[in-house]
């Protein structure tokens, strides 16, 4: 069973086990408009998956404000945060925060995303979010990256996934 951390402690992750080499889950969350969207499978670019707690804690916010920076010009890659904020809360950040480059969407409504990749925690303080982790996945819908961040509180290798994604062109 994969995990993570809390400030030191274990936190059991729940959902379907996935890595490397496997095929990326089709799975859909709510976008900030409240229409659904839809991640995982094969597209006509790469996808750059990540997801994050809450974008209102610090960590995530920076996480994601550095995620939208590093794409910017990176026209081969979709990328998406997924969080358990409500989609008005999702919204509130992006524009507060210039998210102009990347897709944020919201899991709360059934985790489907979460329990497709494996991340949402169950036990804990932090039940019911998911972990930190990110996901690269190439054009024909195979995850060619996985990083479970090791502790929820740190922030992920950017360098890793970026490289991960020019690899995959």
């Amino acid at each position: 069973m994969q995990s993570t951390k809390f400030r030191g402690t274990k936190v059991t992750l729940v959902g379907d086990q996935i890595g490397v080499g496997d095929s990326a889950p089709i799975a859909t969350a709510i976008g900030t408009d409240l229409n659904s969207v839809t991640i995982g499978g094969a597209r006509d670019k790469i996808q750059l998956i990540v997801t994050v707690p809450s974008l209102d804690t610090d960590t995530c916010a920076a996480e994601t404000r550095r995620f939208n920076e590093d794409v910017n010009n990176l026209d081969i890659c979709e990328t998406t945060v997924v969080s358990m904020d409500l989609p008005f809360a999702s919204e509130r950040f992006c524009t507060t925060s210039g998210i102009e480059n990347l897709t944020v969407v919201s899991d709360y409504l059934d985790k489907s995303v979460s329990l497709a990749y494996g991340v949402l925690m169950d036990d804990n303080k932090l039940q019911g979010l998911s972990a930190r982790a990110v996901f690269v996945v190439d054009r024909s819908g195979i995850i060619v990256y996985k990083e479970i961040v090791e502790e929820v509180t740190s922030e992920p290798n950017y360098e890793a996934a970026l490289e991960a994604i020019k690899l995959a062109r």
